[in-house]
């Protein structure tokens, strides 16, 4: 059985060699729910590149913005590694995740001293309608 979680982080432009680190710890590092002794859940690749452009529009984004389908990720140790992280712009993270079984990203934002979930905190997959 495998166990997806999409993820996509968007960061500032000055912050690049971040996400490249944590990509890095991702495929090496990162440990996997339940088998916190196993490592490697995936990696990130952007796709914000200014060369291939996927995005509609005729103006190229002006963030960069990194996404990832991880296997068997444990999410808390993910959300922690963006949390320690020493961004140049920690305001201008913005952390987005859904997990297997999800019906949407959840955003999840540094602000003071904290990772803080910002959206959605409601409605959730169990909701009417």
């Amino acid at each position: 059985m495998s166990w997806v979680a999409n993820v996509m982080i968007s960061v500032g432009m000055d912050d690049v060699a971040n996400v490249e680190a944590l990509s890095r710890w991702l495929r090496t590092e990162a440990p996997r729910r339940a088998q916190p002794e196993v490592r490697g859940v995936g990696f990130l690749k952007p796709i914000t590149n200014v060369e291939s452009n996927p995005w509609g529009g005729w103006k190229h984004p002006e963030c960069e913005v990194w996404a990832g389908a991880l296997n068997h990720a444990d999410l808390d140790a993910l959300g922690q590694r963006v949390f320690e992280t020493s961004w140049r712009e920690p305001n201008q993270v913005q952390l987005l995740v859904m997990d297997q079984e999800e019906g949407f990203f959840r955003l999840w934002m540094i602000r003071g001293n904290e990772l803080r979930r910002f959206a959605p905190l409601e409605p959730n997959e169990e909701d009417e309608g």
